[in-house]
């Protein structure tokens, strides 16, 4: 229904659509599974056999699904967590409801359930980009052309991710050739010791708000000429 509506405003037909996630699906069994394999490669992932659990990249959602998986099949699940999952949900949603009808402040039942089993590592800059997305759409909102602001802003957070995504598969591309090449796998590319390793996360975080801060300057004023 979701694919529909968005078709429909967009003036799609609903045989174009298909056809269209037809090639999604193909250009996606395509191209996953040999970017997987390369991560695989490179660092393993937390929980597999064989790997080393220094480098290994976690896989929460993964080990959540296999772990329900196994113990339906295997008869050993322990429902009694299910029983209480269920519960703690249940309460969500209501105090969502209430909270709509009292006040302007929500409490998403998904939000807390992704909180509640990744870890902080993997939710920290969510709960920051949604800060960062809340203080941008209200300056965004003092202007005279709001919503393209917003719409580019949008676009720039969307690009930060892909490019995220697209270098670290380079990245891991080339620890996994120079582990075949016999080289350093540890650390092909590092410059310096692992001694660095507590300046560099605080460097890296301060470089990282620098160039956020300068790129949603750059497209707010670019959203406010018109461009």
């Amino acid at each position: 229904l979701q694919d529909l509506k968005t078709g429909q405003l967009v003036d799609a037909t609903p045989w174009k659509q298909q056809a269209a996630l037809i090639v999604g699906v193909i250009a996606g069994a395509a191209v996953i599974p040999p970017v997987l394999d390369l991560v695989n490669q490179a660092y393993g992932f937390l929980g597999a056999p064989g790997v080393n659990p220094a480098n290994a990249l976690p896989a929460p959602q993964a080990g959540l699904i296999s772990a329900l998986a196994q113990g339906v099949i295997q008869g050993n699940i322990d429902w009694t967590l299910i029983e209480v999952g269920a519960a703690i949900g249940a309460a969500i949603i209501v105090i969502d409801e209430v909270l709509a009808r009292v006040s302007r402040f929500r409490l998403p039942p998904l939000a807390v359930g992704l909180g509640i089993y990744l870890p902080t590592v993997s939710t920290l800059m969510v709960v920051v980009g949604s800060v960062v997305g809340w203080v941008y759409d209200r300056q965004a909102d003092k202007g005279p052309r709001a919503e393209p602001v917003k719409q580019l802003g949008v676009l720039l957070a969307s690009g930060l991710i892909v490019g995220e995504s697209i270098i670290g598969v380079v990245i891991a591309a080339i620890v996994a050739f120079a582990d075949k090449l016999g080289l350093r796998k540890d650390g092909p590319l590092a410059l310096v010791g692992p001694g660095f390793a507590d300046y560099a996360v605080w460097l890296g975080g301060g470089a990282f708000a620098i160039v956020v801060f300068v790129l949603y300057r750059w497209v707010g004023r670019m959203g406010r000429a018109g461009a």
